[in-house]
């Protein structure tokens, strides 16, 4: 009796291990990542990291498609990743372009006040 307990409880928690849900939510979360850089600009400011992103999401959606879900999953968060280093990159490229902008415009200002140009 005690061993066929044993034996029951085992194969549930083999079962349970071994049916993880589809990685629908990682897909979903990988293609919002791509869009997120996508509206960031990234094509412009970091190129090849959204062409990454782009080229694991569309291997997880191959993998999920021929049933291979833990690729699938494993590409998904690695397009999140590639597509997240793109929008952070981009934001950068552009947060760095405005200040270099403000300073000159701060320098600018400051020549102005030296010589008393009142353009």
């Amino acid at each position: 009796m005690r061993s066929a307990l044993l034996a029951l409880v085992l194969a549930s928690a083999l079962s349970a291990c071994a049916s993880l849900p589809p990685p629908t939510a990682e897909l979903s979360a990988a293609q919002q990542a791509v869009s997120r850089a996508d509206g960031a600009d990234a094509d412009q400011y970091a190129p090849q990291e959204l062409a990454a992103a782009r080229n694991a999401l569309g291997q997880a959606q191959g993998a999920m498609s021929r049933g291979r879900e833990d690729d699938a999953r494993r590409l998904a968060a690695s397009a999140a990743v590639d597509a997240d280093l793109a929008t952070a990159k981009s934001r950068d490229a552009v947060i760095n372009a405005e200040l270099t902008q403000r300073r000159a415009e701060i320098a600018d200002l400051r020549r102005r006040l030296q010589t008393g140009d009142d353009r």
